[in-house]
């Protein structure tokens, strides 16, 4: 008779997170908060800080901003200045930490939050960039019931160049579905972000990667 086998379960979400940061999975100095080539090559930093920047400028008031896993800020910096309030919000308590000691503005506010589990800040318009892609679909079904509460939403994506069949589940962690040859559709199943309007606003080769970041503004009911 042969014992049973323990499965193994795959890590927290913000375990997962956390070692990223700790190991420097993403690249950077072991001394440093890194968010990968995504959050710091030029080429993909610049368009991304100019389109979305035009988009918050537009507001007669300027709106009130959630940054929904704010990682190392290097981009975020770049937009607090067109918001009322800026909300950063990330998993990794540590990370959320440093950010608060490198980054400082009156309408500046950093949170430790999990985006799947825990309530969000109230706001105008939330920010998800290059986040879900690294969620489960349950993580991700129980982010999208909250982007409701937001009338705005500009999600960037990591996605294959070719067709392809959207949101086939992963574990969550530092892997995406790209290896899948698959990507987050948040209008797709399983789910079905129902909205008024939708728009590209920019799509760009993903540098040192297979695939292109693809963000999408989203107007909510």
């Amino acid at each position: 008779m042969t014992k049973n086998k323990k499965i193994k379960k795959p890590w927290p979400t913000k375990d997962a997170m956390a070692q990223i940061y700790t190991n420097n999975l993403w690249g950077g100095d072991r001394s440093e908060f890194y968010s990968g080539l995504g959050s710091h090559q030029p080429e993909t930093v610049k368009p991304y800080i100019a389109v979305v920047s035009e988009f918050l400028k537009a507001f007669k008031t300027p709106p009130v901003v959630c940054d929904l896993g704010c990682g190392d800020f290097n981009v975020g910096k770049e937009l607090v200045k067109y918001s009322r309030k800026y909300i950063a919000l990330d998993i990794v308590p540590e990370l959320i930490a440093h950010n608060k000691k490198e980054l400082k503005a009156d309408n500046l506010e950093f949170r430790a939050l999990d985006i799947a589990k825990d309530e969000l800040p109230s706001g105008d318009c939330a920010i998800l960039r290059q986040v879900l892609q690294h969620l489960s679909n349950a993580e991700i079904k129980s982010v999208v019931e909250k982007l409701y509460d937001f009338k705005y939403v500009i999600l960037t994506e990591h996605l294959p160049e070719e067709d392809f069949e959207p949101n086939k589940d992963i574990i969550s962690g530092q892997g995406i579905r790209l290896k899948k040859q698959s990507g987050v559709n948040l209008t797709a199943s399983p789910f079905n972000f129902k909205v008024k309007e939708e728009k590209r606003l920019l799509s760009v080769p993903s540098p040192g990667f297979k695939g292109v970041l693809v963000t999408t503004l989203y107007k909510a009911w």
